[in-house]
């Protein structure tokens, strides 16, 4: 994926950067983000893979969705008053060879996160206060409601797309027939034009479940993931 980087802040070198980046790439800055910045929540990133019937991984519609989200994360970080300082990010964004990066990595900065995670990680309290425990068994409700949505809007675009493939090859005959009866032959007619403006409404319909709402709620589902 391409990333293009516009800044103004004085810790960059130059005012904009063009890098070319890996779904691993954007994982791994994630892992980052979690280890050097523990008391952070760090927004989620996409799932890797997809329900099998309802999107293919290797199509433009996968694809263009994937990045869309992947923007959405970069753009989160971005906002952030903390985690857009943060060194690992700083190169995500900035560096040619990441892997060389990866590979050496930075000392000083594995420690400092190590001992923030000891100390913030180390530390346990003998009972949750109440408060976040009704989050806590808020966010489980929430989770398990967003679930059930997920399943259910998944299977209907299954069936929408079922029953899209069947119409397709419904409305031809009704122009077949319309042909050999020609007393009724507009009517005929008639029927396969409203077949095929139901076959436009319901693949747009499913385009738009797929490609705009069930992102959406997945996001939701894996940013209450990330809260617990």
């Amino acid at each position: 994926y391409p990333v293009l980087f516009q800044t103004t802040r004085a810790e960059f070198d130059l005012p904009e950067y063009s890098v070319r980046r890996r779904y691993q790439d954007f994982d791994w800055l994630r892992n980052k983000l979690e280890e050097s910045q523990p008391t952070h929540l760090i927004p989620p990133l996409p799932e890797k893979f997809v329900v099998k019937g309802v999107v293919d991984r290797f199509s433009e519609e996968f694809v263009e969705t994937r990045r869309k989200a992947l923007d959405k994360f970069l753009k989160r970080i971005t906002d952030h008053p903390v985690l857009s300082f943060n060194e690992h990010f700083n190169v995500f964004l900035t560096a040619k060879d990441l892997n060389a990066y990866k590979k050496q990595g930075m000392a000083l900065l594995s420690k400092m996160g190590e001992s923030v995670k000891y100390v913030t990680g180390g530390y346990k309290l003998r009972s949750r206060p109440l408060e976040f425990q009704a989050i806590g068994e808020y966010l489980d409700t929430f989770s398990l409601k967003l679930g059930t949505i997920d399943r259910i809007a998944q299977r209907i675009i299954k069936e929408q797309l079922e029953y899209l493939v069947e119409l397709r090859e419904y409305g031809p005959v009704y122009s077949t027939w319309g042909g050999l009866e020609v007393e009724l032959s507009e009517p005929l007619e008639g029927v396969s034009a409203c077949i095929g403006n139901c076959c436009t409404a319901l693949e747009e319909l499913s385009e738009d479940m797929t490609e705009d709402f069930l992102p959406v709620l997945r996001e939701y589902i894996l940013y209450s993931e990330s809260m617990k």
